[in-house]
């Protein structure tokens, strides 16, 4: 109870503190091979050194081979590191910087998913930086004074949207992760290249998809003061996943669905980066750290229960939502709308193939789970604190399915 009246009230001020943060402007470019403008951008920003950073698949299948084409081709100095993988630690980052450094990169370009964009984001204040080390940059709250290398960021999933987010997760020299907020981030431009996602396993496709619409939506849910700007943008990250995912489903090779749900992925980093995350995000990191399961499928499985326990609260917002999606028309209450939405929101998961219900967890574990979504629930400011009752009961309603 003590942890409970405590967080309840801290409860805003993740959302206080976010506002805070300086957010970076990028210019946005979209389109089908698009990454074969970063020799463009970085000759009309003055860039004339590129530290290529990439991770070890992409490298593998030559992904980059057409950025360093276009740098070439404007005359921009390129040194390629692709020794990023899925987990990346304080060692490659570290190397990473040395590399940047080495070359007298003014510039990061950095392509993949967001390890890569964590890493380079890490790398481009170190660089800037040389005389602090490398961890003053895995605190909570990490200060850049006079900025970073700008980057410029290609993501080659369509989820996270780290590309243009302001935090970054690193493993710490004892092997846990960091999350750190980057005061003073640049990020000079964003590609979004659907030419990237070709080819991309279902489950990727899937499961990467439902974390950009979880966070267009808990960023709806939490209560945290947003312009206009940043509730469409939100809206529109859930309905452009809502109306694309099944057609990417259904047709692997959709261009247009895949640089829509490319969009998604952005505008929902920009909910991330303004409204923050919520429950569905502290029980799904919790979840899929302690079953190791993919992020995006872990939230998935919490979304229904978790939005339907914030439901009675934030009735305008889902049934503003549900118009936006075109699954409630304007006649309906906000009641009836804030339900069709859930309905539209369970189809969509039954159409993604999601079990329903979550065979790994079991109850013996939810003490420990509670106490982990407590401990990562302080990241943000949901529309309500949960106990640890309500908390056991919502891992309950996972286990056994919406």
């Amino acid at each position: 109870m003590p942890f409970y009246l405590g967080r309840k009230a801290i409860r805003k001020v993740p959302g206080a503190v976010i506002k805070a943060a300086p957010l970076p402007e990028p210019e946005l470019m979209e389109g089908f091979g698009k990454r074969s403008e970063v020799g463009a951008i970085c000759e009309k920003n003055g860039y004339r050194s590129a530290l290529l950073i990439t991770d070890q698949t992409l490298f593998g299948l030559g992904l980059h081979e057409k950025v360093a084409a276009s740098l070439a081709e404007h005359d921009v100095g390129c040194t390629l590191f692709h020794d990023i993988d899925g987990e990346p630690t304080v060692r490659m980052v570290d190397a990473g910087r040395r590399a940047a450094m080495a070359c007298g990169a003014d510039c990061i370009v950095a392509l993949g998913g967001g390890s890569v964009m964590d890493s380079g984001k890490i790398i481009a204040a170190g660089a800037k930086h040389p005389n602090a080390p490398v961890t003053h940059y895995l605190h909570k709250f990490a200060f850049a004074n006079s900025g970073t290398l700008p980057m410029i960021n290609i993501p080659s999933t369509a989820g996270t949207g780290a590309e243009c987010t302001v935090g970054a997760v690193v493993q710490n020299k004892q092997g846990t992760k960091s999350s750190t907020v980057i005061f003073g981030l640049e990020v000079a431009a964003v590609i979004l290249d659907s030419e990237l996602l070709i080819g991309a396993p279902r489950s990727v496709t899937t499961w990467c998809a439902m974390d950009a619409l979880s966070h267009g939506l808990e960023g709806l849910l939490a209560d945290v003061d947003s312009s206009e700007e940043d509730v469409f943008k939100s809206r529109e990250c859930v309905r452009l996943v809502m109306e694309n995912l099944p057609l990417l489903l259904e047709d692997p090779k959709n261009i247009e669905a895949r640089q829509a749900t490319l969009l998604a992925a952005h505008y929902g980093g920009n909910a991330v980066n303004t409204q923050l995350a919520g429950y569905a995000h502290a029980f799904g990191h919790s979840i899929g750290a302690l079953y190791h399961i993919p992020h995006g499928k872990a939230v998935a499985w919490c979304l229904v229960p978790v939005v339907e326990a914030q439901e009675n609260i934030r009735y305008d917002q889902l049934a503003a939502l549900a118009r936006h999606c075109r699954v409630a028309d304007e006649s309906d209450t906000r009641e009836a709308a804030a339900d069709k939405f859930i309905l539209a929101l369970k189809a969509l998961l039954d159409r993604c193939g999601l079990e329903k219900g979550c065979p790994p967890l079991v109850e013996q574990d939810y003490d420990r789970l509670t106490a982990m979504i407590d401990a990562d629930s302080i990241n943000y400011s949901p529309s309500r604190t949960f106990t640890d009752s309500e908390i056991r009961m919502l891992l309950d309603q996972i286990r056994r399915g919406y």
